[in-house]
């Protein structure tokens, strides 16, 4: 069989990405303001217990709010990439990084949300951050919102549900804009906003026992109508302030098989991959789907919308779609005695044809490739990869090094895909950024011993360590595969 040429078009973006909530740390440094996140405690809990990390009340908030510096809330120490971000920029760098996906803290911009004046200390901090980017021709890819509202969205609103909180965004939004715009050429919304249907806590600021007076499904739904306000508004600002950046929304990928040819796992199937694209849908065209319509009348919700809620949505509508993809399951229309493959925080039956990693995601590069085809069917925008990656307990072997030649495999694979799904499939895509190309703060187990990064961090799930950094042998292999152009057909 003829070898295939797996090379990349010219300026393909070559990365990796974080979060400033798995990996700043500094939490109450320099001004920044308490997040959700910096409330979510440690749980040891198993495999096919994941969702339990979310379950977040009201009680939890305030034993959060109480408990001591030795506590175990690993959101507040991350990495200590706040201190220690010049050194893991260079790194990037020696990789030969094209781009470098990041997230600005909200509550690092502003204390409190609703204060005048924006914290100059955090202002700061990113521009130099940005700076020591561009230093390295880093190109970097900016989320404004990744899983960290501030916690006076719960104390003192409704979370999302509050559509106050709409301009408190919006007025963020354009701090940083005007603040960091000579800097970036391509945004982010809001980090994987489907995710508020399954932890609407990180997502949404939205607890549920704060709703006792009505259906949480509502206070979902309304929540999520007023993300997609405050999306449509954020790129119609970001085009007003700097007309040639790029602005996109942020997705889940997940996908589906039917777990069978029987019709009923074929409908399951259907129904729940439409479910996936519906709020990508209304960043996309700019109107709701009468499928999403549907959904909420049939569950007895109902939306409430000003008069010029539509025409926002449709002045507002994204560049381009960015995802993250790690994994497929199957669907079936009765799951009794199927084995169940967690993942993430969502769950599916088990897929015989695929491999498992250490906490249950079935790895399917194909899958990745079927990704990108149906997304580019479906939207015929240009695509971004911004999450990917591979979770495994990576160790220091008694040469001082850390070999994960299954991270390599993981990488390797993943790219063949992308590249068939380029060259033979026609598909745009931007670029590509490795989910946590630094070990950092895990967001589905909270912790550090599930390991992505091509560079190792020496922290446990406990916070002991010495915080040093050193490179995998990913690390290298990455380096050869960004100078290849993705070509992966010579590297070893």
């Amino acid at each position: 069989m003829e070898e295939k040429n797996y090379k990349f078009p010219d300026g393909f973006l070559w990365g990796g990405a974080t979060a400033a909530n798995q990996i700043e740390g500094a939490w109450k440094e320099d001004g920044k303001g308490i997040t959700v996140e910096d409330c979510l405690p440690y749980r040891e809990v198993g495999i096919a217990d994941f969702t339990k990390q979310f379950h977040f009340t009201t009680k939890d908030m305030e034993e959060a709010l109480a408990a001591g510096a030795d506590s175990n809330y690993p959101k507040r120490r991350g990495i200590q990439h706040y201190h220690y971000y010049k050194e893991d920029i260079r790194l990037f760098a020696e990789m030969g990084f094209k781009v470098y996906r990041m997230s600005i803290a909200w509550s690092r911009i502003f204390t409190d949300p609703r204060d005048e004046k924006p914290n100059e200390a955090g202002i700061a901090f990113y521009k130099d951050l940005l700076k020591e980017c561009r230093k390295y021709n880093i190109e970097p890819l900016v989320t404004l919102s990744h899983y960290d509202p501030p916690l006076v969205l719960i104390t003192d609103y409704r979370g999302w549900y509050s559509r106050e909180v709409i301009d408190l965004f919006i007025k963020y939004a354009k701090v940083c804009f005007e603040q960091f715009g000579e800097y970036v050429n391509y945004w982010i919304t809001f980090n994987e906003v489907d995710a508020m249907l399954r932890h609407p806590v990180t997502s949404g600021a939205l607890v549920e026992d704060r709703f006792q007076d009505m259906n949480f499904e509502q206070a979902i739904y309304q929540a999520m109508h007023h993300q997609m306000l405050a999306s449509a508004l954020a790129v119609k600002l970001c085009h007003s302030i700097y007309p040639k950046a790029q602005i996109g929304c942020m997705m889940t990928k997940l996908c589906f098989y039917p777990f069978t040819c029987k019709p009923e796992d074929n409908l399951a199937t259907q129904q729940r991959m439409r479910g996936i694209y519906r709020y990508v849908d209304i960043q996309v065209f700019g109107e709701y789907s009468l499928h999403l319509l549907k959904e909420i009348e049939n569950k007895g919700c109902e939306l409430v919308m000003l008069p010029e809620d539509n025409s926002i949505l449709k002045e507002g509508r994204v560049d381009f779609v960015s995802f993250s993809y790690y994994m497929t399951s199957c669907m079936a229309a009765e799951t009794e005695g199927l084995d169940m493959a967690p993942g993430n925080t969502v769950n599916g039956v088990k897929n015989p044809y695929l491999e498992s990693s250490e906490w249950g995601w079935q790895t399917d590069p194909i899958g990745l490739r079927i990704s990108l085809v149906d997304l580019y069917d479906r939207y015929r925008v240009p695509l971004f990869i911004v999450e990917n990656g591979l979770g495994a307990k990576d160790v220091i072997s008694e040469d001082g090094k850390i070999h994960d030649p299954y991270r390599i495999e993981y990488l390797r694979e993943h790219v063949k895909n992308m590249s068939l799904a380029i060259n033979e499939d026609g598909v745009e895509l931007i670029g590509y950024t490795w989910w946590g190309c630094i070990d950092l703060v895990s967001e589905s187990t909270r912790q550090m011993s599930k390991r992505y990064g091509f560079i190792y961090v020496d922290v446990d799930d406990y916070g002991k360590g010495t915080y040093k950094r050193m490179p995998k042998d990913s690390f290298y292999y990455y380096k050869k595969l960004i100078a290849a152009n993705g070509d992966v057909s010579n590297i070893n």
